[in-house]
């Protein structure tokens, strides 16, 4: 998460984008996670007619098989491209009934433990290596960053009149979780009095258009709302920290994944903002020139539209708020690794998405006609 604040006459220290995405698994043992992921596989599917929509959906809450695109089941219709993570106990029983209702599937993992104990052997090889280029243990000057301030006109440019507040980890405590018991735990943490389950989706508790369309009231489910809106902590705090200085920030910037998408509002209906000609600007020239590093093609728009209805997120409620620049990053891939993104993949992934925050900050700097 970022948020781009007004020109001003000091420069601040901008951590790299990379670390949004260094560490995803736990290293250290023989089988991650207690072996939980054993046998377990991940399909797409793309229902073509209603009937497959409402048997696809009829099997999965039988089952309750946990749905990796969308986030949610009740966005799934015709045409939807589904990911579908399976359990090991439920993998013959849904695949044998795809079959029957003639749906067709695809594998996308043949065994979600293996994929995650190899991304696992990997990050232990790169703990061994040194880090030769650049020392993330100590503290740096401004000078001698990832950034090169001195060697890069626009770099320097950005850093002398904006200041970045930078938010590496927004939800600390499930990011915790997923590196010591689910790999793929995506909500909060927070208890709930009358009900086992735990967490609130982070992204659906903000206070706009809170718990309407694309949010769950079921503490159960992924996308739950929690029970009231800024419930969470980490929600609370960033929200006060936005309306203490909403005056002052130009731009916010949450990063996500996965899809290849870079939104802007509205998520929580179909209409077009005041300002769309100069955000749908920036967004076509950041993904143009995300696109110059390595081919890489990410679809831009409302979110409502390029994506889905959603309800309660922290883009919508920045720019609700008066920041008139609010992006959603939903990063690599398309559903080949999904949630599992290898680590060959950061760097590329990192250096892509650089040129398009450059390109988003430096339209900042321009008047927009």
């Amino acid at each position: 998460m970022k948020f781009l604040g007004k020109p001003r006459s000091h420069t601040a220290a901008f951590l790299p984008l990379c670390w949004l995405l260094l560490k995803t698994l736990q290293s250290g043992h023989c089988h991650p996670y207690g072996n939980r992921y054993a046998g377990d596989k991940v399909i797409r599917l793309t229902p073509r007619t209603e009937e497959e929509v409402f048997a696809f959906k009829n099997i999965y809450r039988r089952l309750q098989v946990d749905l990796w695109q969308p986030s949610s089941i009740s966005y799934v219709s015709e045409g939807t491209v589904t990911d579908v993570h399976i359990p090991q106990n439920a993998s013959r029983t849904l695949l044998t009934f795809l079959q029957g209702a003639r749906i067709q599937y695809t594998v996308l993992i043949e065994d979600l433990q293996k994929a995650v104990e190899n991304e696992n052997n990997l990050q232990t090889q790169r703990n061994r290596r040194s880090l030769s280029e650049y020392n993330y243990e100590v503290y740096h000057s401004l000078e001698d960053a990832l950034l090169t301030y001195k060697t890069d006109p626009a770099m320097r440019k950005m850093l002398n009149h904006l200041y970045f507040y930078i938010m590496p980890v927004f939800n600390v405590d499930g990011y915790h979780f997923s590196w010591t018991h689910d790999r793929f735990w995506r909500k909060t943490r927070s208890r709930n009095s009358r009900f086992h389950c735990r967490g609130v989706d982070a992204n659906r508790n903000w206070k706009v258009k809170w718990c309407d369309e694309g949010a769950s009231a079921h503490p159960c489910d992924d996308t739950y709302c929690g029970p009231f809106p800024e419930s969470e902590p980490e929600v609370k705090a960033v929200a006060d920290f936005l309306r203490q200085h909403r005056k002052h920030v130009r731009a916010y910037l949450s990063f996500h994944a996965y899809a290849q998408m870079l939104l802007y509002p509205y998520s929580y209906k179909h209409a077009t903002i005041p300002n769309f000609g100069c955000v749908e600007i920036a967004a076509h020239k950041a993904v143009k020139a995300l696109r110059s590093a390595h081919g890489i093609r990410y679809r831009h728009g409302p979110a409502s539209q390029t994506l889905y209805i959603s309800s309660g997120n922290s883009m919508d409620w920045a720019y609700k708020n008066g920041i008139p620049y609010a992006f959603a990053f939903e990063l690599r891939d398309t559903g080949q690794f999904g949630f599992l993104l290898p680590e060959m993949l950061i760097k590329p992934t990192c250096t892509e998405t650089m040129l398009a925050v450059k390109n988003i900050t430096l339209h900042l700097l321009k008047k927009c006609p």
